[in-house]
């Protein structure tokens, strides 16, 4: 009883699990002690295993082989042909879509995803990412390069309204303007007026300075389009003459087109010699007004054919210089002057050098060009000889610095999605464009020659087989 009631730990009583930890640690003793030559015997198994399975592989692959060679010895002309216009189908379904992607991204959907998913999997990107400092300064020397060459500039002709917009939009059922565009446009409406407020801020003056300049360039061009030229002149002059530091709002690109519009070439001369500057930047009114007013001074008269036999004269070889000059500047104009390229509204914003440029230009100075005699003409003859002297023009330029590589990116924000917009350089077709088409054709002469010669082209799936498989396809197409 005392026993029975002390606290003190008595032996543990016997069982089934006692019994089995008994047995299990007898087992581990034994194990241990016979851990050496049970080691040798394991790995003598393993070799054994490993030796037969070498031996036997080329036994089973050929066994394998012979017996697809016999399920395709078996097909019937059906079969193949079933499987040459699947093949050409899903082939040409696919050069569709890469087509579609190319024209409308500039890029092989294909390559595009190999690239961003199937190169890290493979290890073909880095792991190791800069240093912070290199990396900033890297960051930092991209974007003070990339930053001039894309900045976007509001288009200095544009007058056009909801109204108008609109009335495009019921007529064509398109939409002539991009978000992008718009949002830039609601921005720049931001940055001009002034609230309530803004007088008890005497830093906000300058704000007051651009919405009047704003307000007289608007009332100017709302003369022009009205047709009152004249006043329309007067009121750009004064304005330019009030505010001359002004001249980023590219004021002298509305008063080059007025001008021309009232055949004032004298004026306009007068103008390019103020602004077609080298310290200045350029633009494509002012490139293409130059070449222009050389144009018209040689266009009326001018002969591909004469110009052959006797070489061009010093003017008519300015006018060339002048227009290859332009092209180079911006080579997307020329086919919308020569109407090679439906134009469009232009955008309200425009990237220099770019397609939105071009268009914008081509829209309000067509007419100037139609206007003079031969000009169209001259510019048709000579304007593709500009990309002879710049055969890598995102390397290096002639007269002006390479062209930007990031214009195209940018106008197919400024443009509407159903323009095209012009690319320059053009780009090489990517590979699997090529591919896909080559194998859509493949595919598809196979099956017209398999639906035609059905017992010829089996024939030849067979010595396709012998030439594939030369061991074991003899025999087997021979019993069959």
């Amino acid at each position: 009883m005392a026993d029975s009631g002390g606290s003190g730990r008595g032996p543990p009583c016997p069982g089934p699990a006692a019994a089995v930890l008994r047995r299990w640690e007898q087992l581990r003793r034994r194990a241990a002690a016979a851990a050496p030559w049970a080691r040798g015997l394991l790995a003598v198994v393993a070799g054994l295993g490993l030796f037969y399975v070498v031996l036997r592989m080329p036994l089973r692959l050929r066994d394998g082989l012979a017996a697809v060679t016999v399920f395709l010895s078996t097909l019937t002309p059906k079969f193949y042909f079933a499987l040459t216009v699947t093949s050409s189908f899903i082939s040409g379904l696919i050069f569709v879509f890469e087509w579609w992607h190319f024209r409308k991204y500039g890029t092989s959907f294909i390559e595009q995803v190999s690239v961003s998913h199937l190169r890290p999997l493979i290890g073909g990107a880095e792991n190791n990412p800069p240093g912070p400092a290199a990396f900033s300064a890297a960051e930092n020397e991209t974007s003070r390069q990339n930053m001039p060459e894309c900045k976007v500039w509001r288009n200095p002709l544009n007058l056009f309204r909801g109204a108008e917009y609109s009335r495009y939009m019921w007529v064509t059922g398109k939409e002539p303007l991009t978000y992008y565009d718009m949002n830039l446009s609601a921005q720049d409406h931001q940055n001009f007026f002034t609230c309530d407020t803004d007088a008890l801020r005497p830093s906000d003056t300058g704000r007051d300075t651009n919405v009047l300049v704003y307000v007289k360039r608007r009332l100017a061009m709302c003369a022009r389009k009205l047709g009152r030229i004249r006043e329309a002149v007067k009121m750009m002059r004064d304005l330019m003459k009030e505010f001359p530091l002004l001249s980023m709002l590219n004021i002298h690109e509305n008063l080059l087109e007025a001008l021309l519009e009232l055949q004032a070439y004298a004026d306009v001369q007068a103008v390019l010699a103020k602004y077609d500057d080298i310290s200045l930047p350029k633009s494509a009114a002012i490139c293409y007004t130059a070449a222009l007013l050389k144009a018209r001074a040689v266009s009326e008269r001018f002969s591909p054919e004469t110009a052959s036999k006797r070489g061009l004269s010093t003017a008519e070889i300015n006018a060339v210089e002048a227009i290859h000059r332009a092209v180079e500047f911006n080579p997307h104009v020329p086919k919308y002057l020569l109407e090679m390229k439906s134009l469009v509204l232009p955008p309200e914003h425009i990237l220099k050098r770019g397609d939105s440029e071009a268009v914008a230009y081509a829209f309000f100075h067509l007419q100037h060009w139609k206007r003079i005699e031969g000009a169209l003409n001259l510019l048709h003859c000579t304007w593709e000889g500009t990309f002879r002297m710049i055969p890598y023009p995102l390397e290096k330029g002639h007269l002006f610095y390479p062209y930007p590589s990031c214009t195209e990116t940018a106008d197919r924000e400024l443009l509407p999605t159903f323009h095209e917009v012009s690319v320059y350089p053009q780009k090489e077709l990517p590979f699997f464009i090529h591919f896909t088409a080559g194998l859509c054709s493949f595919s598809a002469m196979l099956a017209l020659l398999t639906h035609q010669f059905p017992e010829l082209m089996v024939i030849f799936a067979k010595a396709v087989l012998r030439v594939l498989w030369p061991v074991s396809a003899p025999s087997v197409l021979a019993s069959s």
